[in-house]
């Protein structure tokens, strides 16, 4: 399923793509290889045809699981990966420079043993390197046949605008979901009128929309959502308290939670595009099934009033990781 996507991808996206990165990154212990392998057939055998990966997810091994899943089958998908951001001597760097971006597009392409990547994010803009340097650097490997498109990631409204100047943009992915609304400042709209898809992470608010959290005092150690506001105790009860209705209101609704939350985020318009993650294939099947199912309008609504900036308490990233990102938030607009 396929929507009106941008003119500066060769291919069209899918309506929903596969997050790859919590198969080797971020949410404390992955997966081993055989299970995260499984998982990505699987994918692809259920006919999912966008894969997003990335340059810093498990320092590298992301790209490497990806590219093993693809042996054989590369044509199959519309492959993404980023860079701008890769993981240093145990250290998350932030580095735009036209000659880290060459090398790291190089890396990338052996990691996942393909000779082009058909979407590349700039996955963090370097606030020390004027986003031009960075695209145009990505608009040289597209010229040279290494990447199909340039992408920007966790970007402003001006920083789109800044590096359509200087090339074609063909996706925006910022974090955008019923509890993440950001892109409504200004970038949902801005994307939609420059025939730029928004790619939508962590559509499902990182399990908590899809009712996979019940104590974050039992995530694991390295889970990074033990740093996020929302998860900790100024704010997860009255988050928490927040479940009951929205489990009630997808029981309504007839689809389950993750995919009331799926179905709202698809409902915001024909260029968004949610890729949800998981480690589990039937939570796969369960979150790619919403492209099937029908949910009246006014229960989208609800589930619109239900989860909101107004009803979600906290912010979305604490502040060292709020600086690295340039995409617009209400805390800012407050």
């Amino acid at each position: 399923m396929t929507g009106a996507l941008p003119g500066a991808l060769p291919v069209a996206l899918p309506r929903m793509g596969l997050g790859c990165m919590n198969l080797s990154h971020a949410y404390g212990v992955s997966p081993s290889e055989s299970d995260g392998l499984a998982l990505l057939h699987a994918a692809l055998d259920a006919g999912i045809t966008h894969f997003d990966t990335a340059t810093l997810y498990g320092g590298g091994r992301n790209e490497e699981l990806v590219g093993r899943a693809l042996r054989g089958r590369r044509d199959e998908v519309i492959l993404a990966s980023k860079g701008g951001m890769a993981n240093v001597d145990g250290v998350k760097v932030i580095d735009g420079r036209p000659e880290t971006l060459r090398a790291q597009v190089d890396t990338s392409l052996a990691r996942l043993g393909v000779d082009h990547i058909d979407l590349y994010y700039l996955h963090r803009w370097d606030k020390q390197v004027p986003i031009a340097d960075s695209v145009d650097a990505l608009a040289e490997a597209v010229a040279a046949g290494k990447i199909g498109a340039i992408g920007l990631s966790e970007v402003s409204v001006a920083r789109l605008h800044e590096a359509l100047e200087v090339a074609p943009i063909a996706a925006v992915q910022n974090e955008y979901s019923l509890w993440t609304r950001n892109p409504e400042l200004g970038m949902l709209e801005a994307t939609r009128d420059a025939g730029v898809a928004l790619v939508a992470f962590s559509p499902v608010a990182r399990g908590f929309l899809s009712d996979a959290v019940d104590d974050p005092a039992a995530f694991a150690e390295r889970d990074i959502r033990r740093g996020m506001p929302r998860f900790q105790s100024a704010h997860w009860p009255a988050n928490r308290a927040l479940l009951p209705a929205w489990r009630a209101l997808a029981a309504s609704a007839g689809v389950t939670p993750a995919q009331l939350a799926l179905a709202w985020l698809l409902s915001r318009g024909e260029h968004v595009v949610p890729i949800p993650g998981t480690t589990s294939i039937a939570h796969l099947h369960e979150d790619f099934a919403t492209l099937s199912r029908s949910v009246d309008a006014e229960m989208l609504e609800r589930a619109g009033e239900l989860i909101d900036t107004a009803t979600v308490s906290g912010p979305r990233y604490a502040k060292a990781s709020a600086a690295e990102v340039d995409a617009e938030s209400f805390e800012d607009a407050a």
